[in-house]
C-alpha cells in the first residue's frame, strides 16, 4: 500500500480537504474528491465525490459525481450518481440526482428531482400514448 502513491502520484493528490476555520470565496474545481469541513461560497465542480462534514458549509452551485452531506448546503446541487444525506444535513435549494439516500433528521428545503425516475415516467407516458 505504501508504494501505490509512488506508482501513481496523481492519485495521491486526488483527495482535497477544506479544514474547519478555512473560508473560500470563489469557484473551486477538482478532478479528484474533496471534503469540506470549512466554508465555501462559490461554485464547486468535482469530478469525484464531494463530502461536506458536519460543520462544513457550501453556498453556490455544486456539480459532482457522488455526494455525502452532513453539514449545510445552500444553492443548486447536481449529483450524477448517488447523494447521501446524514441526520445532520441541511440542504436549501434545488437538488438533482440519480439516487437519493436520506437519514431521519436530515432536512431538504427545495425541490428534488431524480433523473432515472423522471426518465422512466416519461418513457412510460410516451409508450402508453403510442399504444393507445
Amino acid at each position: 500500500m505504501i508504494s501505490s502513491p509512488k506508482k501513481n502520484p496523481e492519485q495521491a493528490q486526488a483527495s482535497n480537504r477544506i479544514l474547519g476555520g478555512t473560508a473560500i470565496q470563489g469557484d473551486v474545481q477538482t478532478d479528484g474528491d474533496i471534503r469540506v469541513d470549512g466554508t465555501i461560497k462559490g461554485n464547486v465542480k468535482v469530478s469525484g465525490k464531494l463530502v461536506v462534514g458536519q460543520h462544513g458549509v457550501v453556498e453556490g452551485e455544486v456539480e459532482c459525481k457522488n455526494a455525502a452531506i452532513a453539514g449545510s448546503l445552500k444553492g443548486i446541487l447536481k449529483v450524477a450518481q448517488t447523494l447521501s444525506l446524514t441526520a445532520t444535513a441541511k440542504v436549501e435549494g434545488n437538488v438533482q440526482t440519480e439516487k437519493l439516500s436520506v437519514e431521519p433528521g436530515a432536512s431538504i428545503n427545495g425541490s428534488v428531482s431524480m433523473g432515472a425516475v423522471m426518465k422512466k415516467v416519461g418513457e412510460a407516458d410516451s409508450t402508453a400514448t403510442k399504444t393507445a
